[in-house]
Protein backbone atom coordinates (compact mmCIF):
# COMPACT_ATOMS: atom_id res chain seq x y z
CA UNK A 1 0.00 0.00 0.00
CA UNK A 2 2.84 2.40 0.85
CA UNK A 3 4.33 1.91 -2.62
CA UNK A 4 1.02 2.91 -4.20
CA UNK A 5 0.96 6.04 -2.04
CA UNK A 6 4.55 6.77 -3.06
CA UNK A 7 3.37 6.94 -6.68
CA UNK A 8 1.26 10.03 -5.89
CA UNK A 9 4.10 12.47 -5.13
CA UNK A 10 6.20 10.84 -7.86
CA UNK A 11 3.44 11.54 -10.39
CA UNK A 12 3.18 15.21 -9.44
CA UNK A 13 6.96 15.59 -9.49
CA UNK A 14 7.01 14.05 -12.96
CA UNK A 15 4.71 16.81 -14.26
CA UNK A 16 7.06 19.57 -13.05
CA UNK A 17 9.06 19.71 -16.25
CA UNK A 18 6.18 20.02 -18.71
CA UNK A 19 4.10 22.32 -16.48
CA UNK A 20 7.09 24.64 -16.03
CA UNK A 21 7.83 24.82 -19.76
CA UNK A 22 4.15 25.30 -20.57
CA UNK A 23 3.27 27.94 -17.96
CA UNK A 24 6.53 29.47 -16.68
CA UNK A 25 8.98 29.19 -19.56
CA UNK A 26 10.72 32.57 -19.09
CA UNK A 27 11.05 32.47 -15.31
CA UNK A 28 14.52 32.09 -13.71
CA UNK A 29 15.09 28.75 -11.88
CA UNK A 30 16.14 30.51 -8.66
CA UNK A 31 12.90 32.51 -8.53
CA UNK A 32 10.81 29.43 -9.33
CA UNK A 33 12.58 27.47 -6.61
CA UNK A 34 11.95 30.18 -4.02
CA UNK A 35 8.27 30.49 -4.98
CA UNK A 36 7.89 26.72 -4.88
CA UNK A 37 9.46 26.33 -1.43
CA UNK A 38 8.57 29.34 0.73
CA UNK A 39 4.75 29.51 0.28
CA UNK A 40 4.46 25.74 0.80
CA UNK A 41 6.59 25.93 3.96
CA UNK A 42 4.59 28.87 5.33
CA UNK A 43 1.34 27.07 4.55
CA UNK A 44 2.47 23.97 6.44
CA UNK A 45 3.74 26.09 9.36
CA UNK A 46 0.39 27.90 9.60
CA UNK A 47 -1.55 24.63 9.41
CA UNK A 48 0.54 22.99 12.14
CA UNK A 49 3.03 25.31 13.93
CA UNK A 50 6.28 23.69 15.02
CA UNK A 51 9.70 24.83 16.16
CA UNK A 52 12.87 22.72 16.00
CA UNK A 53 15.01 22.16 19.06
CA UNK A 54 18.26 24.07 19.41
CA UNK A 55 20.42 21.11 18.37
CA UNK A 56 18.36 20.41 15.23
CA UNK A 57 18.93 23.65 13.34
CA UNK A 58 22.23 22.62 11.76
CA UNK A 59 20.91 19.38 10.24
CA UNK A 60 17.72 21.14 9.09
CA UNK A 61 19.81 23.83 7.41
CA UNK A 62 21.79 21.11 5.63
CA UNK A 63 18.55 19.46 4.54
CA UNK A 64 17.15 22.77 3.34
CA UNK A 65 20.33 23.45 1.37
CA UNK A 66 20.47 19.98 -0.26
CA UNK A 67 16.83 18.84 -0.48
CA UNK A 68 15.27 22.20 -1.30
CA UNK A 69 17.60 25.02 -2.35
CA UNK A 70 20.01 23.03 -4.52
CA UNK A 71 17.53 20.40 -5.68
CA UNK A 72 14.72 22.82 -6.61
CA UNK A 73 17.13 25.05 -8.50
CA UNK A 74 18.48 22.06 -10.45
CA UNK A 75 14.99 20.72 -11.18
CA UNK A 76 13.93 23.98 -12.79
CA UNK A 77 17.17 24.14 -14.79
CA UNK A 78 16.23 20.68 -16.12
CA UNK A 79 12.65 21.76 -16.74
CA UNK A 80 13.77 24.68 -18.89
CA UNK A 81 16.56 22.91 -20.81
CA UNK A 82 15.51 19.26 -21.33
CA UNK A 83 12.44 17.54 -22.84
CA UNK A 84 9.91 16.58 -20.17
CA UNK A 85 10.05 12.86 -21.01
CA UNK A 86 13.85 12.79 -20.87
CA UNK A 87 13.86 14.52 -17.46
CA UNK A 88 11.27 12.12 -16.05
CA UNK A 89 12.92 8.99 -17.40
CA UNK A 90 16.42 10.14 -16.47
CA UNK A 91 15.41 10.65 -12.85
CA UNK A 92 14.53 6.97 -12.44
CA UNK A 93 18.27 6.36 -12.29
CA UNK A 94 18.00 7.33 -8.63
CA UNK A 95 17.94 3.66 -7.40
CA UNK A 96 21.26 3.00 -9.14
CA UNK A 97 22.90 5.98 -7.49
CA UNK A 98 21.28 5.08 -4.15
CA UNK A 99 22.70 1.56 -4.50
CA UNK A 100 26.21 2.86 -5.23
CA UNK A 101 25.95 5.39 -2.39
CA UNK A 102 24.88 2.73 0.12
CA UNK A 103 27.71 0.49 -1.08
CA UNK A 104 30.42 3.16 -0.77
CA UNK A 105 29.17 5.01 2.32
CA UNK A 106 27.20 2.44 4.32
CA UNK A 107 29.11 -0.67 3.10
CA UNK A 108 25.89 -2.36 1.93
CA UNK A 109 26.86 -4.50 -1.06
CA UNK A 110 24.15 -4.68 -3.73
CA UNK A 111 22.64 -8.05 -4.57
CA UNK A 112 23.18 -9.75 -7.90
CA UNK A 113 19.80 -8.70 -9.27
CA UNK A 114 20.36 -5.09 -8.18
CA UNK A 115 23.77 -5.01 -9.81
CA UNK A 116 22.51 -6.50 -13.09
CA UNK A 117 19.50 -4.18 -13.18
CA UNK A 118 21.65 -1.17 -12.41
CA UNK A 119 24.19 -2.00 -15.11
CA UNK A 120 21.41 -2.59 -17.66
CA UNK A 121 19.70 0.67 -16.73
CA UNK A 122 22.96 2.58 -17.22
CA UNK A 123 23.47 0.91 -20.61
CA UNK A 124 19.95 1.83 -21.74
CA UNK A 125 20.41 5.40 -20.52
CA UNK A 126 23.69 5.63 -22.44
CA UNK A 127 21.87 4.57 -25.61
CA UNK A 128 18.93 6.93 -25.00
CA UNK A 129 21.13 9.95 -24.29
CA UNK A 130 23.49 9.21 -27.21
CA UNK A 131 24.26 12.59 -28.87
CA UNK A 132 24.10 10.95 -32.32
CA UNK A 133 20.42 10.04 -31.81
CA UNK A 134 19.10 12.91 -29.68
CA UNK A 135 20.31 16.45 -29.03
CA UNK A 136 20.28 17.33 -25.33
CA UNK A 137 21.48 20.42 -23.49
CA UNK A 138 24.67 19.51 -21.52
CA UNK A 139 23.71 22.00 -18.80
CA UNK A 140 20.41 20.16 -18.34
CA UNK A 141 22.16 16.78 -18.21
CA UNK A 142 24.63 18.07 -15.62
CA UNK A 143 21.72 19.42 -13.57
CA UNK A 144 20.04 16.00 -13.77
CA UNK A 145 23.07 14.16 -12.37
CA UNK A 146 23.46 16.70 -9.56
CA UNK A 147 19.73 16.53 -8.75
CA UNK A 148 19.89 12.74 -8.50
CA UNK A 149 22.73 12.98 -5.97
CA UNK A 150 20.71 15.54 -4.00
CA UNK A 151 17.87 13.00 -3.75
CA UNK A 152 20.15 10.20 -2.59
CA UNK A 153 22.01 12.23 0.03
CA UNK A 154 18.97 14.23 1.12
CA UNK A 155 16.76 11.15 1.50
CA UNK A 156 19.35 9.45 3.69
CA UNK A 157 19.57 12.55 5.92
CA UNK A 158 15.77 12.82 6.08
CA UNK A 159 15.38 9.18 7.08
CA UNK A 160 18.04 9.53 9.80
CA UNK A 161 15.88 12.18 11.51
CA UNK A 162 12.87 9.90 11.87
CA UNK A 163 13.72 8.89 15.45
CA UNK A 164 14.53 12.38 16.78
CA UNK A 165 12.17 14.80 15.06
CA UNK A 166 8.55 14.72 13.88
CA UNK A 167 8.27 14.38 10.12
CA UNK A 168 6.07 17.50 9.88
CA UNK A 169 8.78 19.63 11.51
CA UNK A 170 11.40 18.19 9.15
CA UNK A 171 9.23 18.94 6.12
CA UNK A 172 8.17 22.43 7.19
CA UNK A 173 11.56 23.76 8.17
CA UNK A 174 13.57 22.32 5.32
CA UNK A 175 11.11 24.05 2.97
CA UNK A 176 11.36 27.32 4.90
CA UNK A 177 15.16 27.31 5.23
CA UNK A 178 15.70 26.16 1.66
CA UNK A 179 13.18 28.73 0.45
CA UNK A 180 14.99 31.53 2.29
CA UNK A 181 18.29 30.48 0.69
CA UNK A 182 16.68 30.49 -2.75
CA UNK A 183 14.93 33.83 -2.10
CA UNK A 184 18.24 35.46 -1.17
CA UNK A 185 19.90 34.02 -4.29
CA UNK A 186 16.97 35.15 -6.46
CA UNK A 187 17.15 38.62 -4.90
CA UNK A 188 20.83 38.90 -5.79
CA UNK A 189 20.07 37.78 -9.34
CA UNK A 190 17.22 40.29 -9.51
CA UNK A 191 19.60 43.12 -8.61
CA UNK A 192 22.07 41.95 -11.25
CA UNK A 193 19.40 41.34 -13.95
CA UNK A 194 16.49 43.69 -13.11
CA UNK A 195 15.07 43.70 -16.66
CA UNK A 196 14.46 39.93 -16.59
CA UNK A 197 12.51 40.12 -13.33
CA UNK A 198 10.60 43.25 -14.35
CA UNK A 199 9.42 41.53 -17.55
CA UNK A 200 8.10 38.58 -15.56
CA UNK A 201 5.94 40.69 -13.27
CA UNK A 202 4.81 43.05 -16.05
CA UNK A 203 3.58 40.12 -18.16
CA UNK A 204 2.10 38.02 -15.36
CA UNK A 205 -0.90 36.00 -16.60
CA UNK A 206 -3.48 33.47 -15.46
CA UNK A 207 -1.39 30.79 -17.16
CA UNK A 208 1.52 31.74 -14.90
CA UNK A 209 -0.77 31.65 -11.87
CA UNK A 210 -2.12 28.19 -12.70
CA UNK A 211 1.44 26.89 -13.09
CA UNK A 212 2.48 28.35 -9.74
CA UNK A 213 -0.55 26.87 -7.97
CA UNK A 214 0.25 23.45 -9.43
CA UNK A 215 3.92 23.62 -8.48
CA UNK A 216 3.38 25.06 -4.99
CA UNK A 217 0.22 23.21 -3.95
CA UNK A 218 0.43 19.77 -5.54
CA UNK A 219 4.13 19.29 -6.34
CA UNK A 220 5.43 20.73 -3.07
CA UNK A 221 2.94 20.96 -0.19
CA UNK A 222 1.18 17.69 -1.00
CA UNK A 223 4.09 15.91 -2.71
CA UNK A 224 6.72 16.62 -0.07
CA UNK A 225 4.28 16.05 2.77
CA UNK A 226 3.68 12.51 1.52
CA UNK A 227 7.40 12.07 0.78
CA UNK A 228 8.60 12.77 4.32
CA UNK A 229 5.70 10.86 5.91
CA UNK A 230 6.36 7.78 3.75
CA UNK A 231 10.14 7.81 4.33
CA UNK A 232 9.48 7.12 8.01
CA UNK A 233 7.53 4.00 7.01
CA UNK A 234 9.62 2.51 4.19
CA UNK A 235 13.23 2.38 3.01
CA UNK A 236 14.71 4.91 0.57
CA UNK A 237 15.17 2.17 -2.03
CA UNK A 238 11.58 0.93 -1.58
CA UNK A 239 10.31 4.50 -1.90
CA UNK A 240 11.95 4.73 -5.31
CA UNK A 241 9.76 1.81 -6.43
CA UNK A 242 6.84 4.23 -6.51
CA UNK A 243 8.93 6.39 -8.80
CA UNK A 244 7.48 4.56 -11.82
CA UNK A 245 4.83 7.29 -11.83
CA UNK A 246 7.50 9.98 -12.35
CA UNK A 247 8.66 9.05 -15.87
CA UNK A 248 5.14 8.12 -16.93
CA UNK A 249 3.91 11.56 -15.85
CA UNK A 250 6.88 13.17 -17.60
CA UNK A 251 6.18 11.35 -20.87
CA UNK A 252 2.40 11.91 -20.80
CA UNK A 253 2.50 15.57 -19.70
CA UNK A 254 5.24 16.31 -22.25
CA UNK A 255 3.10 14.78 -24.98
CA UNK A 256 -0.13 16.51 -23.91
CA UNK A 257 1.20 19.97 -22.98
CA UNK A 258 4.24 20.33 -25.22
CA UNK A 259 3.61 17.95 -28.10
CA UNK A 260 6.87 16.08 -27.46
CA UNK A 261 7.37 12.92 -29.50
CA UNK A 262 10.16 10.37 -29.88
CA UNK A 263 10.96 7.42 -32.12
CA UNK A 264 9.61 3.95 -31.26
CA UNK A 265 13.19 2.88 -30.44
CA UNK A 266 13.60 5.77 -27.99
CA UNK A 267 10.29 4.95 -26.34
CA UNK A 268 11.41 1.31 -26.04
CA UNK A 269 14.60 2.45 -24.28
CA UNK A 270 12.50 4.53 -21.86
CA UNK A 271 10.27 1.53 -21.10
CA UNK A 272 13.36 -0.63 -20.60
CA UNK A 273 14.80 1.87 -18.11
CA UNK A 274 11.54 1.93 -16.17
CA UNK A 275 11.41 -1.88 -16.04
CA UNK A 276 15.04 -2.15 -14.90
CA UNK A 277 14.48 0.42 -12.14
CA UNK A 278 11.57 -1.63 -10.80
CA UNK A 279 12.94 -5.16 -11.28
CA UNK A 280 14.92 -5.54 -8.00
CA UNK A 281 12.01 -4.37 -5.84
CA UNK A 282 9.56 -6.52 -7.81
CA UNK A 283 11.66 -9.66 -7.29
CA UNK A 284 12.09 -8.84 -3.59
CA UNK A 285 8.33 -8.38 -3.20
CA UNK A 286 7.65 -11.74 -4.88
CA UNK A 287 10.14 -13.48 -2.59
CA UNK A 288 8.58 -11.91 0.50
CA UNK A 289 5.10 -12.93 -0.62
CA UNK A 290 6.28 -16.53 -1.10
CA UNK A 291 8.08 -16.56 2.24
CA UNK A 292 5.07 -15.23 4.20
CA UNK A 293 2.80 -18.31 3.73
CA UNK A 294 5.70 -20.61 4.62
CA UNK A 295 6.28 -18.76 7.89
CA UNK A 296 2.58 -18.93 8.71
CA UNK A 297 2.55 -22.70 8.14
CA UNK A 298 5.60 -23.22 10.34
Amino acid sequence: MNILLAMIPAFFWGTTYAVTQYTLADWPPLLLGAIRALPAGLLLLAFRPSLPKKGDWQILFSLGLINIATFFGLIFVMALTLPSAISGVGMISVPVFAMIYNWLINKHRPGLIQAISGATLIMLAWMLFDPSSISLNPIGLGAMLAAIMCIVVGSSLTKSLGHRMHWWTVLTWQLLLGGVILAIAAGVQGVMEPAKYAAIFDNFSMTNLSGLLWVVGLNTALGYGMYVWLLQRMSVVDFTFGGIANPIAGIVSGLVLLGESFTPFQYSLMIGMIVMSLLPQAILALRQNKAAPAECQS
